[in-house]
């Protein structure tokens, strides 16, 4: 690793220490849904929480399992992500080595032959040459494919339609096991996460963050299926498209790719279970993995805001990434000179 900054001499570590000395690494935890008001406190500071039990009489929540899913989507189609090890849009080294930012290949199967290769991996283990499925779409998937589910959920959720005074971009339905991981990245949306079977299991870093998160410039490339019927590694386009990209592993620790001020990285951790809701603010970083029901199945619908690009915050967050890449251009011309 290398070596640590001073702090005297270094303002991104007087930022992020500045942040750690004022904002808690446990997350608010609350009992009921927040009022407007209240809810516009948490965006105005860009802090999550999450609300125990929000959906718990939800018809999706009190409901849904793999009969009641299969009686109102078996024999439709619906697009699935599928990839070697539950590894969908993350870095990823090929054989060769090199880290590349690789996308799912993208399928339709049918619902519920879809369903069954998910709970038979859950129940019964994977098996040499398996292929894990994912269903995360985020294209208002639920208003489009998974159409007869939508009447299960609210269309949106009150306290953040009458705060941001809007209707939600987009309402996702995601459905996998627990072989699937979202890699570390963050979105430019207000996100309201509900879970409806199973558990998710979120770490979370803010925007300030960014230096610890290594960013880097990667290759894109997507699985493609191969002529045995199996996965390999495509470059998209002529092989000069490029992605950027946390490669920082929040699970890893230290020492895990972080670079000089990973240390600094305080990560919020939080499960949410069967009916929880989590308000996952604009641009914090998460990286998502999952646990299964009784029946080998996790299953969340989430609400996507378009976030508010006007005022200081959106500039300042640019700010500290061009600061932070600056400092390592710097760093690299004065280790390319001795």
């Amino acid at each position: 690793m290398d070596p640590a900054p001073d702090p005297s001499e270094d303002p991104i570590v007087t930022l992020l220490e500045s942040y750690n000395d004022f904002n808690s690494a446990q997350i608010t935890v609350l009992y009921e849904e927040p009022s407007a008001l209240e809810f516009m406190r948490y965006v105005a500071i860009n802090r999550p929480f999450v609300v125990r039990g929000a959906a718990n009489d939800w018809e999706a929540t009190r409901t849904w399992n793999v009969a009641k899913l299969n009686e109102i989507m078996g024999g439709l189609e619906v697009n699935v992500a599928i990839t070697p090890k539950g590894n969908a849009d993350s870095p990823t080294k090929d054989p060769s080595g090199t880290l590349l930012f690789i996308k799912p290949l993208e399928e339709k199967e049918e619902f519920t032959s879809f369903l069954t290769s998910l709970t038979t991996q859950e129940l019964k283990g994977l098996t040499p040459g398996s292929l894990i499925k994912y269903a995360q779409t985020q294209n208002n998937n639920l208003n489009s494919e998974y159409t007869p589910l939508s009447t299960h959920v609210p269309p949106s959720i009150p306290f953040s339609r009458l705060a941001l005074q809007n209707q939600p971009d987009a309402v996702n339905l995601w459905i996998g096991n627990s072989h699937s991981v979202t890699a570390l990245h963050k979105d430019p949306y207000e996100n309201i996460y509900v879970q409806i079977l199973g558990a998710k299991h979120f770490v979370l870093l803010p925007p300030v963050m960014y230096p610890c998160i290594r960013e880097k410039e990667l290759k894109s490339a997507s699985y493609v299926r191969d002529s045995e019927g199996g996965l390999r590694i495509q470059l998209d386009g002529e092989g000069n498209e490029m992605v950027p990209f946390a490669t920082w592993d929040p699970d890893e620790g230290i020492g895990g790719g972080g670079g000089v001020y990973e240390r600094f990285a305080r990560t919020m951790r939080v499960t949410l279970e069967k009916g929880d809701m989590l308000y996952l603010p604009a641009l914090w970083y998460h990286k998502v993995s999952q646990s299964c029901n009784e029946e080998g199945l996790c299953c969340a619908v989430n609400y996507w805001h378009d976030m508010e690009f006007g005022g200081s915050f959106y500039p300042l967050v640019n700010l500290v990434r061009n600061l932070t890449l600056a400092k390592e251009k710097e760093k690299k011309t004065a280790d390319s000179s001795k």
